[in-house]
């Protein structure tokens, strides 16, 4: 497994940004990220939408001109090769971000997001395709598009650590009645997912929501996205022994959904109380600092590109804080 080698505290993205120009979002996020995210802008075009661009390439899959998705059922095959074409109007964001990013001489590390197989089984489940194939084809895609897009980048940025987290947002669903899959093997389609990143980057799990955190940990992601929320607290042993096996936690510090707050105030305080919270049940404050990255709580696309840089000049002012509170903690340690 890749380790996880970054600065305490850095800042990145969490899923689409709201811009329609590609150069612009690529602009942004080189300039505005101190981890840069790749961007999906699914107002862009809906075919840069999360699924959608997983489904791109799937046999019995057509995308439409304006990006709507036919799925025949009767030629879904899971043991049909993926075809990954980054000239195709579903990879614009990513293929803009390499050319920029190179152009630019890049040689940090960078982030970048895919849709998981829970996720895009049940998109093909729910357009026709049988239960079994469903998840079978899904997991398939899902490791062969994530191979094809870890070399891209390897090649237009040969000196950068990448690091890519699985998006699953059903796995909100998991623990609810009549959940198709069993929570198990919802796991394990995700572990897989995982697995298929750590030969050459570093694996991460975003969920956008707050579900079951053991059942995400068991899924073996070297960082896992969480929402700062209280009930966080309550699976503290859990996400100690997380850290000190040296997972890093991205905390999603500022809400996107509802009004966008107007400072970074309030995330700072309810990012502090919930590690208070934390060290009081176990955890080690110096250990909570030196492996935490900061983002919003979820993806942005919904939204305006000012309130994006804004959401994320909030988070970069929150991510100064904790590498303050790192260093701070180091020198103290040290002296």
């Amino acid at each position: 497994m890749f380790r996880v080698q970054l600065p305490s505290g850095i800042a990145t993205g969490i899923g689409g940004l709201p811009h329609r120009d590609a150069g612009e979002a690529a602009d942004f996020v080189l300039r505005k990220m101190e981890l840069p995210s790749i961007p999906t802008l699914p107002r862009r075009s809906p075919a840069e939408g999360s699924i959608v661009q997983a489904m791109v390439g799937m046999q019995g899959i057509t995308v439409g001109q304006y990006g709507s998705i036919a799925v025949d059922a009767n030629r879904v095959d899971p043991l049909a090769p993926v075809v990954t074409d980054l000239d195709h109007d579903a990879f614009v964001g990513f293929r803009t971000f390499l050319d920029r990013a190179h152009a630019a001489d890049h040689v940090g590390p960078v982030k970048w997001q895919m849709v998981g197989p829970v996720t895009l089984g049940l998109a093909l489940m729910r357009a026709g395709v049988p239960t079994s194939e469903a998840f079978e084809a899904a997991v398939r895609a899902v490791r062969e598009r994530l191979q094809h897009l870890l070399d891209a980048v390897a090649i237009a940025l040969p000196l950068s650590q990448q690091i890519v987290m699985i998006e699953e947002p059903s796995l909100c669903e998991l623990m609810q009645p009549g959940f198709p899959i069993a929570p198990d093997t919802a796991i394990d389609l995700v572990s897989g997912a995982l697995a298929a990143i750590e030969t050459s980057a570093v694996s991460g799990l975003h969920v956008c929501g707050l579900t079951d955190i053991a059942s995400q940990l068991a899924a073996g992601p070297a960082i896992l996205s969480l929402p700062v929320r209280q009930e966080v607290a309550e699976s503290a042993g859990y996400l100690v022994r997380f850290m000190e096996q040296g997972g890093y936690i991205a905390w999603g510090v500022v809400p996107t959904a509802g009004p966008i707050i107007t400072s970074a105030e309030r995330p700072w305080r309810q990012l502090c109380a919930l590690w208070c919270e934390l060290v009081q049940r176990g955890a080690d404050p110096t250990m909570l600092r030196e492996q935490a990255i900061i983002t919003p709580e979820c993806g942005l696309a919904a939204h305006t590109p000012a309130v994006a840089e804004r959401v994320h000049r909030f988070a970069g002012e929150v991510a100064r804080r904790v590498r303050d509170q790192a260093t701070a903690s180091r020198w103290v340690l040290g002296a």
